[in-house]
């Protein structure tokens, strides 16, 4: 007899997504495998095969799990910072620390390396989503007035660029290591200020 735990498919699932960020954190993308993610959570490969298709499958799924749950807090961050309760700081380092501390940054430019585009459609469409629920009265405008679709192609590409050259780049040019998060937020903060005044 077994003395393994079974599994209903969303927590078998689950599992599995938890294990691959946790991979992916510690030890990059080219980690996240079938055979990993099953080793670490103590199933088969089958299963995992069952579960996501293949290892671009599992990725893919991945990708998706990693944009819903850093967007859910990035939402957080906005409402709050919407209500006075928060900062722009708070926002931009969420952001940041989703590319970087999170390995969205690693898993994009592998997705990209390895000819998986597709894989990136979760991350765009779970972006966008946050900006329709953050500006939805910016959906049926002109490109003048979508701020905030603007603030968060700058946010995202800066947090990107940081999260695969920041630390080599700010050193080179003997600039601090939060340089590229300072000039976000001081972005952010133009805007929002600029926004106001309307």
């Amino acid at each position: 007899m077994s003395d393994r735990k079974r599994l209903s498919p969303e927590e078998s699932r689950s599992a599995a997504l938890e294990a691959a960020r946790a991979l992916l954190i510690e030890t990059g993308p080219q980690s996240v495998t079938l055979k990993a993610v099953a080793s670490r959570i103590g199933r088969t490969h089958a299963n995992l095969l069952h579960h996501f298709g293949s290892a671009s499958g599992l990725q893919k799924a991945l990708a998706e799990h990693l944009a819903k749950t850093v967007c859910e807090t990035i939402i957080e961050a906005v409402h709050a910072n919407r209500a006075g309760l928060g900062s722009a700081r708070e926002v931009v380092d969420l952001a940041f620390d989703a590319f970087d501390r999170e390995g969205a940054g690693a898993l994009t430019s592998w997705m990209l390396l390895t000819g998986n585009e597709d894989a990136l459609s979760p991350i765009i469409g779970t972006i966008h989503e946050l900006v329709d629920e953050i500006a939805p009265e910016e959906a049926d405008h002109c490109d003048e007035e979508m701020r905030v679709h603007r603030d968060t192609l700058n946010l995202v590409l800066l947090a990107l660029g940081d999260a695969l050259i920041g630390g080599a780049l700010a050193k080179s040019l003997g600039l601090p290591r939060d340089a590229a998060r300072e000039r976000a937020e001081q972005m952010l903060e133009a805007s929002l200020e600029e926004y106001q005044q309307l």
